[in-house]
């Protein structure tokens, strides 16, 4: 059986993001509000929330460009399998995302 991965647990371990074909690794998370979902959780209370949770900067050619998502457009981001990404929407538009991890090297010889 194959589970379906939560977006924040991939965001919350990302050490860069792809955002529409553009490399983000300035991306924030409003943490208070993952404690307050986290103490929801916990609670086995409900919990959903229009404030935003992700905030993505990157840089296009000159242009600075910023993406925002609210706790839940992050919730109802539907994963896909076959490419390892997200599809977030915000308002009327369609976002794809992908959670890439840096890759370092040991200087220790083994």
């Amino acid at each position: 059986m194959t589970t379906t991965p939560y977006l924040l647990d991939q965001l919350e371990t990302a050490d860069m993001l792809l955002i529409d074909g553009l490399h983000a690794w300035q991306f924030e998370l409003n943490e208070s509000l993952l404690d307050q979902a986290d103490a929801a959780a916990h609670a086995d209370q409900p919990f959903a929330s229009a404030e935003v949770v992700l905030l993505i900067e990157s840089i296009d050619g000159r242009d600075r460009r910023q993406w925002a998502f609210t706790y839940n457009e992050v919730m109802e981001a539907r994963y896909q399998a076959g490419e390892e990404s997200w599809v977030l929407h915000s308002g009327e538009q369609e976002h794809r995302l992908c959670c890439l991890g840096a890759v370092t090297a040991s200087g220790d010889d083994e």
